[in-house]
C-alpha cells in the first residue's frame, strides 16, 4: 500500500477515536458536543474519587440527552445529571430497555442500544447490569435516575429507559414515596422555575448485591438522594414555595419502610454525601452551590 494511503488511513483512525468511538464514555463530560448542557454552568459535581467509575454522555438518536457517573463494579449509577423538561407527567407508553455499548468495547456510534432479543456477548454482562439481573428479583423494580416524568421529547423519555439509568429499588419505595417525591418536584419546577432546571439523582451504596448464578451482579443502594438548581424563578411564588429555590435537596432510604423523603438544604445534603460516598473535602454538587445571578440595579434595566 503506497505510504500516503496508510498516513491518510491513520489519520482517519486517529479522528474516529477522538470523535466517534468516545462518543459516550468520556474523560470530561466536556468533551462531547452538548453534553455539557445538562450540567448547571457546564459544570460536573466535583470531588469523588475513585477513577474507576466512568463517565457516560447518554446519547440516544444521535444526540446527548443526560450524564451519568457510573460504576461499573457495582453495574449502578452513582448520579445522573439531566435538565428538566415542563411536562404534564405521564408514563411512558412502550419504550424498550437498553444498554450502553461503550462500556464493553471502543466501537459503534456512541449511541445507546436496545437490548437484543437473543445472545448478548458476555464482555457486556462484565460491565454493566442486564435484564437478567432484574429478571427473577422480587424485591426491586429497575429506579430511574433521571426519571421519564421529567422529559416532554419522546427521545429524551426513551433514552431515560437504559440500565445504565437505574438502580434496584425497593418496590414500595419505589412506587411510594420516591415517586410522590418525583411528582411533587414536577408540579414545583412547572410552575414556579422560569428558567432552566439542573436536578441531580444519585444514591448510596452499603456493598449489598443483587446475586445471579451465585455472582455478585447489581449493587442495591442504601439511600437515594437528589438536588435541583433553578436560579430563574417566580419570585413572586407563595412564600412556602419561594423558600425551596433556588436549590433544594432531598435524601431517602431505600427500604420497605421508614423510607419517607426529606428535602434538606443543599449544603446539608453535601455534608450528609461526604460521610457515606467517596468523595474529597472539595465536594460540590452544583457549581458554586448554585447562587441566584446577583439582579441587576434599578439603573441598569434599559440595558437588557
Amino acid at each position: 500500500m503506497h505510504l500516503s494511503v496508510i498516513l491518510v488511513a491513520l489519520t482517519f483512525t486517529k479522528w474516529l477515536t477522538v470523535h466517534w468511538v468516545t462518543a459516550t464514555v468520556v474523560d470530561d463530560f466536556n468533551h462531547v458536543e452538548r453534553c455539557k448542557d445538562s450540567l448547571y454552568m457546564g459544570t460536573p459535581p466535583r470531588g469523588f474519587n475513585d477513577p474507576r467509575l466512568k463517565k457516560i454522555c447518554q446519547r440516544y438518536s444521535d444526540k446527548p440527552r443526560y450524564v451519568t457517573l457510573y460504576d461499573p463494579k457495582k453495574r449502578i449509577p452513582v448520579y445522573s445529571a439531566y435538565t428538566f423538561k415542563k411536562t404534564e407527567g405521564d408514563r411512558r407508553v412502550d419504550y424498550p430497555w437498553m444498554y450502553e455499548p461503550q462500556l464493553a468495547e471502543l466501537d459503534g456510534n456512541g449511541n445507546m442500544l436496545p437490548f437484543p432479543t437473543g445472545y448478548l456477548h458476555m464482555k457486556f454482562e462484565d460491565s454493566q447490569a442486564v435484564l437478567e439481573d432484574y429478571s427473577d428479583v422480587v424485591l426491586y423494580e429497575r429506579g430511574h435516575l433521571n426519571p421519564d416524568q421529567h422529559q416532554s421529547d419522546p427521545r429524551d423519555r426513551a433514552a431515560t429507559y437504559t440500565l445504565t439509568n437505574v438502580v434496584p429499588e425497593v418496590r414500595e419505595f419505589n412506587i411510594g414515596p420516591w415517586r410522590e417525591y418525583e411528582e411533587r418536584i414536577r408540579v414545583r419546577l412547572n410552575n414556579y422555575c422560569r428558567g432552566t432546571a439542573y436536578i441531580i439523582t444519585g444514591v448510596t451504596s452499603t456493598g449489598n448485591m443483587i446475586r445471579r448464578n451465585n455472582q455478585n451482579r447489581v449493587g442495591i443502594p442504601d439511600e437515594v438522594w437528589s438536588a435541583y438548581c433553578c436560579t430563574d424563578y417566580d419570585r413572586n411564588a407563595p412564600h412556602i414555595e419561594r423558600i425551596h429555590f433556588p436549590t433544594q435537596g432531598a435524601l431517602a432510604k431505600n427500604a420497605k419502610e421508614g423510607n419517607a423523603v426529606h428535602e434538606l438544604i443543599l449544603m446539608d445534603l453535601e455534608e450528609y454525601l461526604k460521610k457515606r460516598i467517596d468523595v474529597d473535602q472539595n465536594f460540590q454538587l452544583f457549581y458554586e452551590n448554585c447562587k441566584a445571578p446577583s439582579p441587576l440595579p434599578p439603573y441598569l434595566y434599559h440595558t437588557i
